[in-house]
């Protein structure tokens, strides 16, 4: 795969005439990753697949708005990460709370990872899913995509010691969930 750099992805995606070759390569960069960011969230996969439709179509309509304040993975993940928790909102209440639908989640979990699945992984994805959102997220951002605090909060919007803390209460919860649940 053609390797380029950010600032030159964002100038073919601001280009008429290269936007689709930018666009291509930037889901070459960055799909992969953000697929599963936004799944972590979502859970299903035909759900993600919605996310990050909506999140191209909010890329392709924003990048010309886009100041480089950050980076240009920063921007991105916050673009997933508001679209997917933009989707999660739709299915609940008027009065309730995202956090509300971890059963959902988890039921969502059970379907799709079928009988073959790894029992572990299924159980520490369930033990995720117990978490507020905010720590899941937290949690999420910094295990699995491996970025600083720092990103963190250009993502979410928080402030650092916020998320350290979220992080530090998720860990500690996730390992009480996988001692209470342990095979």
């Amino acid at each position: 795969m053609e390797q380029i750099d950010d600032e030159q992805l964002v100038a073919m995606l601001r280009s008429p005439i290269q936007r689709d070759r930018g666009y291509r390569l930037l889901l070459g960069k960055y799909g992969s990753r953000l697929y599963w960011h936004i799944r972590r969230i979502v859970v299903g996969h035909e759900d993600a697949e919605d996310v990050m439709q909506e999140t191209a179509i909010n890329i392709l309509a924003g990048i010309d708005k886009f100041e480089q304040k950050s980076s240009l993975s920063t921007w991105v993940y916050r673009i997933a990460t508001n679209e997917a928790l933009r989707l999660l909102r739709r299915r609940t209440g008027f009065l309730q709370s995202i956090d509300s639908l971890g059963e959902v989640l988890v039921e969502k979990l059970e379907d799709e990872a079928g009988m073959d699945a790894d029992a572990a992984e299924v159980l520490f994805q369930k033990a995720l899913l117990q978490l507020p959102t905010q720590q899941r997220l937290a949690f999420n951002l910094r295990y699995y995509d491996e970025m600083p605090y720092e990103e963190i909060a250009k993502v979410t919007g928080k402030n650092v010691n916020t998320l350290k803390t979220n992080y530090h209460f998720a860990v500690n919860k996730i390992k009480n969930y996988l001692k209470e649940h342990s095979l």
